[in-house]
């Protein structure tokens, strides 16, 4: 049966790790790793994986530490701005939906042909067609035309100056 374990495993282990092996290892355990099959196999793998390491070390682009503060600094200050700016984003979209309702409440309260349309699409909701609908748009167009491009304006001009505030980054 073969062993799983030797005991001295983990010094050869720390002499190839160390760069010791096998110049500047005692001559007791250069024997023993010579007939232990498993000191064999941790030499081999070891070594190959300590080359390997120092092959990668050798590679490895570190950023010089002035730029790594540097980026740190703007990106932090990034993140405060984007803070600093989300309550006034939000305090922005409150007071275009403000700004929309009083609108739309101005514009209720003030036309008597809309109020009158809506009080005839309310009663008829039940058995709601398209054509009843058809003749009110009609008629909105070529009486209000005026009214109507600048509501259409507002809805398309103000939501879009928004997300440009918003998305401007």
């Amino acid at each position: 049966m073969r062993p799983i374990e030797c005991e001295f495993e983990s010094e050869v282990l720390s002499a190839v790790l160390q760069s010791r092996w096998p110049a500047r290892v005692e001559a007791d355990l250069r024997a023993h790793a010579e007939a232990c099959e498993i000191c064999r196999d941790v030499i081999a793998v070891a070594g190959v994986i300590d080359q390997a390491h120092d092959e990668i070390r050798a590679q490895a682009v570190v950023p010089n530490s002035g730029r790594v503060w540097w980026l740190a600094q703007m990106r932090a200050r990034r993140e405060a701005a984007a803070a600093a700016g989300r309550p006034i984003t939000v305090a922005q979209m409150i007071a275009f939906a403000c700004a929309v309702g009083l609108l739309g409440a101005c514009f209720g309260a003030s036309s008597t042909w809309f109020q009158s349309a809506l009080g005839r699409m309310a009663s008829s909701i039940s058995g709601f067609r398209i054509q009843p609908l058809v003749p009110f748009v009609v008629g909105l167009v070529a009486g209000h035309s005026a009214l109507v491009i600048a509501m259409a304006a507002m809805l398309i001009v103000l939501p879009a100056a928004v997300c440009l505030a918003m998305f401007r980054d």
